[in-house]
């Protein structure tokens, strides 16, 4: 199931998109030549096959502009796509569909592009034991609903800010001497329930993260040979991520090396936006 964002976060979100696209005289194309007692029926269609996400934001943009406008899902955030297929059928004042159909449109190709990106990436290591995780590469204000897109993809989750996770990334080893100084310090200064990360880019920091005290270490562009090393050297004793640089090519390959997680920065940076339409029910 997907986890649902909370109320106030869609609507604060979508507002900003409608503001954005209204600016102070709304739009004046549909003002002009739209009754405003006419009402219309409309659905909204996959025009690609994919995955669908952004349900809520897409419901809160119609919802925004007009409560009158009914939507009616036909698919769900998760669900699988075929060009044609019927997402959704809206209906109830033409003026307010009208006004809402870019933002609305706007919010499922965003999401629904990064599900279907997630999705490629978690079919391309099925069955090899690992998960596959979004990283903080994602458009500024707008990553409570790209990670939401994730998980609908079938992605996992990884820290969602800075507040959540302790995780030691190269800049903070340079500035503290070292691995073992860098981890020492973090779990002295967080509590019981506060996980702690460290990143390092060569084989031999990884006995010292682990040493140190380290519940996860992050490989940052590991060759497959050290990958398969790091795996041998920590023998479970913590969590292990591949990144860097991994693409649909080398992410099978990376997974059989025996990794934990393989976290993905395509996922929310370089998704193609997904195709979808509204058009005359």
């Amino acid at each position: 199931m997907i986890p649902r964002l909370p109320r106030h976060l869609i609507h604060a979100l979508v507002t900003r998109a409608l503001d954005e696209d209204l600016g102070g005289r709304g739009d004046i194309t549909s003002l002009a030549t739209i009754p405003a007692d006419k009402n219309a029926n409309f659905v909204i269609k996959s025009r690609a096959q994919g995955v669908l996400a952004g349900q809520q934001p897409a419901d809160a943009s119609f919802d925004l502009v007009d409560p009158e406008v009914s939507v009616t899902w036909r698919k769900h955030d998760g669900d699988a796509l075929e060009p044609g297929d019927v997402v959704a059928i809206v209906d109830g004042p033409a003026l307010g569909i009208l006004t809402a159909e870019r933002p609305a449109l706007n919010f499922l190709g965003r999401m629904s592009g990064i599900a279907t990106l997630t999705h490629h990436y978690v079919a391309a290591i099925a069955g090899a034991g690992a998960v596959i995780a979004h990283t903080r590469k994602t458009t500024p204000g707008l990553r409570a609903v790209e990670l939401q897109a994730v998980r609908a993809g079938g992605g996992a989750s990884h820290r969602y800010g800075l507040d959540d996770a302790i995780l030691i990334k190269d800049n903070h080893v340079a500035v503290c001497g070292g691995v073992e100084e860098a981890v020492k310090r973090a779990r002295a200064f967080a509590g019981h329930m506060t996980r702690v990360a460290v990143e390092v880019d060569r084989l031999d920091q990884l006995e010292e993260a682990l040493s140190a005290g380290a519940e996860s270490v992050l490989l940052d562009n590991f060759s497959l040979e050290d990958l398969r090393a790091a795996v041998l050297l920590t023998d479970g004793r913590a969590i292990l991520e591949a990144s860097g640089g991994v693409t649909l090519d080398t992410v099978h390959a990376i997974a059989d090396t025996g990794v934990d997680v393989i976290s993905v920065g395509a996922l929310t940076h370089s998704a193609p936006n997904f195709d979808l339409g509204l058009d005359e029910g």
